[in-house]
């Protein structure tokens, strides 16, 4: 097994304190604690795009840039690019420079997004959003792998002998699609022999398992070679404690005015928006959060790779209130406690 800190940049008031720490803290944060992130062992560190709602998420490719100039050896990760909504052109520009800078350490997980807001904002129909994720995706693809690019599709003016420059750092890099809730997403990446990203956030295992299930049974069927198929899988936040009581004791009341904070009225009863496991204990028994202690955790995830059977595990540490110091703890102790446990029992050869 691989790791992966995902931050989609949160920026809503504490959900206890109502404490709101500026923008620019808030950037520094996320793009020191990717440092951190490579010096504990992790193997790539994500950064979400949203549009809209309480984020700052907005320019993933400019916080990833920041990163890349403080850190080494660490892979950089979208989570997701809403290539839905972005022309194609541009997007091959800014991750190919970014993957010069970082030689090589860029890979997008691309998808339609998880706020439906953003294709008005960007003046796109929002009941073409499959259409517009598919044409924009493969013309992405084109740009990074040919030269000369002659195209024509519905959501753009054509192209004539295009070659987007500069161009990436040592050939295609690897394009992950980013799955919550629809099939579209596994079906492409099947088509195209990508690897699937499950969202792994909101729902209960099975929805999940439902997803690559589809996943899998594509990418043969396209022709692909079933060992080529990879799988990585999100969480629904990560608490640590000694032990479960303690994670009770220690986390509810956070947990659950998280949880209520968050809360979609508009979207109620839509999949993959408000979670249903509304009370810490019900997390911990059965929803995709991390909570408990290391052993808890670390059964979670292996009981996750059992059905996904999963290469890559991303976690989140700044999705509840942590404070800063709380965070660092946090990634320390699942760098030291559970994640070697982890790739022992579940090794991958991704990445090697």
């Amino acid at each position: 097994m691989r790791f992966s800190v995902l931050s989609l940049i949160g920026h809503d008031p504490h959900p206890l304190t109502g404490e709101l720490p500026s923008p620019a803290d808030r950037f520094e944060e996320v793009i020191a604690t990717a440092s951190v992130a490579e010096e504990l062992g992790f193997d790539s560190y994500s950064v979400g795009e949203r549009h809209a709602g309480a984020f700052l998420s907005s320019s993933p490719s400019v916080v990833l840039g920041a990163i890349a100039a403080r850190t080494t050896t660490i892979r950089l990760l979208t989570g997701v690019t809403v290539v839905a909504i972005l022309d194609p052109v541009r997007v091959a520009e800014d991750f190919a420079t970014l993957d010069q800078i970082s030689r090589g350490r860029i890979e997008l997980v691309v998808g339609k997004g998880a706020e439906a807001g953003h294709f008005d904002l960007f003046g796109l129909d929002e009941e073409r959003q499959w259409d517009l994720q598919k044409e924009k995706y493969e013309l992405l693809r084109r740009l990074w792998s040919e030269e000369g690019v002659d195209w024509e599709g519905e959501f753009r003016p054509p192209l004539k002998d295009v070659t987007t420059v500069p161009r990436p750092y040592d050939g295609l890099p690897r394009i992950w699609h980013g799955s919550a809730t629809s099939l579209n997403s596994p079906e492409l990446a099947a088509k195209h022999g990508d690897p699937l990203f499950t969202a792994n956030a909101i729902q209960p295992r099975e929805a999940y398992a439902e997803l690559i299930a589809h996943y899998r049974e594509r990418f043969e069927a396209y022709g692909h070679d079933p060992a080529d198929a990879r799988v990585a899988a999100g969480s629904g936040g990560l608490l640590i404690a000694d032990s479960s009581q303690a994670a009770v004791g220690q986390y509810k009341e956070l947990y659950e005015a998280r949880v209520r904070q968050t809360f979609k009225p508009h979207l109620a009863g839509k999949a993959g928006y408000n979670t249903p496991f509304r009370t810490i204990e019900d997390a911990i028994e059965g929803g995709p959060q991390l909570i408990g202690s290391p052993q808890q955790i670390i059964d979670k995830i292996l009981g996750w790779h059992t059905v996904y059977r999963h290469d890559l595990q991303s976690i989140t540490v700044d999705g509840f209130g942590l404070s800063r110091p709380e965070q660092l703890e946090t990634l320390q102790r699942f760098a030291e406690e559970i994640a070697p446990v982890v790739r022992r029992e579940a090794p991958s050869t991704l990445w090697q």
